[in-house]
């Protein structure tokens, strides 16, 4: 397990907020204002074989939607089969065609995912790593705010429809590391649900009551999935001399870390001395 201790997240920042939706649906596009207005950002996961039935955006749509939004797209299996109940060979087509479409239609690299029905064990966790996914969503919720330590089985914060929902973003918000270093921990809060969910209860008030808190605050990084595991993983991959006294980036992110006190910023590619 990677230590975090010195870790901040992009300008220095404790806190970061992020966001998981499934399915495609038409209800993303009233979601994604939503989350524009209130300077959010998230991932959406899409089942590329449904494109255009049953409430789902058809294929042009999401893309210029998801596109012009800057919100991640995701894999979600491109018939969205429960993983761990069907051969593994279905399994990983599930999975391989669904990227393979996605990647064809947006133009970009996808490594993320979530599990359809929440649906994983052990021997599908292999199957995604030889699939080149690098992170994928369970269905659970951690009521925690700590980052994951097995990126194949990130369980978010909570579901939207969580009734301590408010009460995670004000541990969030007020939310101060100790002075000591070895306490010093940068928090996450992570929501995830689907956007028809609004809809269907006409409960649009949670998220648009819950945007307007969380968002635009200075202090908090608003990032998608993929960002986040970007991100924590180049700090992970740092490579520090024995004194800790230089630290060497071998990403092309510029990773923030505040170790004892001192803040440094190791750009991309570069050693920096602290």
């Amino acid at each position: 397990m990677k230590v975090r201790t010195y870790m901040c997240f992009p300008d220095f920042k404790e806190k970061a907020v992020t966001f998981s939706y499934d399915d495609g649906v038409i209800y993303d596009k009233r979601l994604i204002e939503i989350f524009t207005e209130n300077k959010l950002k998230g991932t959406f996961n899409v089942n590329s074989g449904f494109f255009g039935t049953h409430r789902r955006l058809n294929r042009e749509d999401a893309v210029e939607l998801y596109t012009r939004s800057g919100m991640e797209v995701a894999v979600h299996g491109v018939k969205h089969l429960s993983l761990a109940n069907v051969d593994i060979a279905a399994a990983t087509n599930d999975v391989i065609q669904d990227r393979k479409e996605l990647e064809s239609a947006f133009g970009c690299i996808i490594k993320g995912m979530a599990y359809a029905n929440g649906s994983y064990d052990d021997c599908v966790i292999e199957m995604l790593k030889n699939c080149g996914i690098n992170y994928s969503r369970t269905a659970a919720q951690s009521g925690s705010l700590d980052l994951p330590t097995n990126w194949h089985a990130w369980t978010g914060t909570c579901h939207h429809d969580n009734p301590n929902l408010m009460d995670y973003a004000k541990q969030l918000v007020e939310y101060k590391h100790a002075d000591y270093f070895w306490a010093y921990r940068p928090k996450l809060l992570y929501v995830w649900g689907h956007s028809y969910e609004f809809n269907d209860k006409g409960n649009w008030n949670v998220i648009e009551d819950f945007a307007k808190f969380i968002g635009g605050r200075e202090d908090i990084w608003y990032a998608t999935n993929g960002e986040i595991y970007d991100y924590v993983t180049a700090f992970d991959n740092l490579e520090w001399s024995v004194d800790c006294s230089l630290v060497k980036n071998n990403s092309a992110i510029d990773v923030f870390i505040n170790y004892l006190g001192k803040k440094c910023v190791v750009k991309a590619g570069q050693t920096a001395k602290i």
